[in-house]
């Protein structure tokens, strides 16, 4: 038995995909861009074993046993990587046979799956990563970003580090479909994201059902698909020249612009709850009070209502007393970790929000929401691609090729 274990990040869009020209081979109506967050606040766990003593392909998510024969697009990434390791094997007469081996398929993520937290990108990368680690595949990143589209979408952008771009392309096979790296990690180490928890249920429409009814009844659909080629261009510049102003404009405007047409779908699609929509009020009055009149955080907010906030890193500990005053947490021992300590010792969280240098922030903009309205605070930041994990008390998987740890 050979067995693999790996990790894959989350990805937050900051020019969102929306839409398939092709449901099949999962090929977007437009470009996209992203922003790669740190694993070690959030991840995808995937170990895969191979064996000739396995009678058949199996799959446990976070600890419940599925059944991958209804997964096509699990079955996609299967089929593209065995290809490409029987095409080794064919080459080679010396290489194991492994691309003939039933699999054992273990993932987990530290986070809820399908609550607009990116987990279907995150875990289908870790898959094809840890599929291409397990076949010792000899192909470029973005090879295989172009296998983890077809499981999906936006798990091509979580093989990268960074800021990251899904060219949408033009062949009709989806070839030139792919993600590529705009620029890596540490080329804007100061920019990092607030996760906010505002529901950890899954959401009511799913993304895959939602992109195609906004596709097959918004007419501002076509709006949008006209103006984001310019908006791509434009964010790729700002991030190569770490321009947070023209970062921050361009994320709200093309978030509120993805909610819009989300809204002008028929029936209507509506992620945002009162709690989202509350912090993008907050988040434009902090901009606005601004003592220099520049921006200083930008929100994002994917097919879900759990906020994204970007900002330097110098403004973090506002943002989050800011966060926590408003929205505070029923749980304080889950609520807010301080994972790189950005909060001074013996702060209390909430308690003295008013920006120092805002003379003129509304208190009143918004009311103090219930305890709870957000669950959780993740402060995370820019990081690397996907990770193989060599300790073997990573893998999810015992001696026997089965899971360590069921639900």
């Amino acid at each position: 038995m050979k067995s693999v274990t790996c990790t894959a990040p989350v990805n937050i869009a900051v020019i969102k995909y929306w839409g398939k020209r092709d449901t099949e081979l999962i090929l977007p109506t437009n470009d996209s861009l992203s922003v790669t967050l740190s694993q070690d606040i959030l991840h995808s766990k995937t170990s895969i074993a191979a064996s000739k003593e396995f009678t058949k392909d199996r799959l446990w998510l976070n600890g419940k046993e599925e059944d991958i024969t209804k997964n096509r697009r699990m079955h996609n990434c299967f089929r593209e990587t065995r290809a490409l390791r029987a095409k080794m094997e064919a080459a080679d007469a010396s290489l194991e046979r492994l691309s003939t081996y039933k699999l054992h398929v273990v993932s987990e993520n530290n986070f809820p799956t399908a609550a607009g937290l990116a987990s279907s990108a995150s875990g289908l990368a870790a898959l094809v990563y840890t599929l291409a680690q397990l076949f010792a595949l000899d192909v470029s990143v973005s090879e295989l970003s172009r296998i983890a589209r077809q499981g999906s979408g936006s798990a091509c952008r979580s093989l990268f580090g960074g800021f990251v771009a899904w060219e949408k392309g033009n062949q009709a096979d989806g070839s030139d479909s792919l993600a590529v790296q705009v620029a890596p990690e540490t080329h804007w180490p100061e920019l990092e994201a607030l996760v906010c928890v505002v529901s950890d249920a899954k959401k009511g429409t799913s993304s895959t059902k939602g992109m195609q009814d906004t596709i097959e009844t918004s007419p501002l659909m076509a709006e949008r698909l006209r103006v984001v080629p310019a908006r791509m261009a434009a964010m790729k510049k700002a991030i190569h020249e770490r321009d947070f102003e023209t970062f921050a404009e361009l994320t709200m405007r093309d978030s509120n612009q993805f909610h819009a047409v989300c809204l002008d779908t028929y029936p209507p699609i509506s992620y945002l709850n009162d709690t989202s929509r509350a912090i993008i009020n907050l988040i434009h009055e902090y901009n606005a009070s601004s003592p220099d009149g520049k921006l200083k955080a930008a929100y994002t907010y994917d097919a879900g209502p759990n906020a994204v906030i970007y900002a330097p890193k110098q403004n973090m500990p506002e943002i989050i007393q800011l966060i926590a005053h408003y929205f505070p947490g029923k749980d304080a021992a889950t609520y807010f970790n301080d994972p790189y300590h950005v909060l001074a010792d013996g702060t209390v969280l909430g308690k003295d929000f008013v920006p120092k240098t805002h003379p003129k922030f509304n208190e009143k903009v918004i009311p103090v929401f219930a305890p709870g309205s957000v669950s959780r605070l993740l402060h995370t930041k820019t990081h690397d691609g996907p990770r193989n994990l060599t300790n073997a008390e990573d893998s999810l998987l015992n001696a026997e090729g089965l899971p360590k740890r069921l639900a």
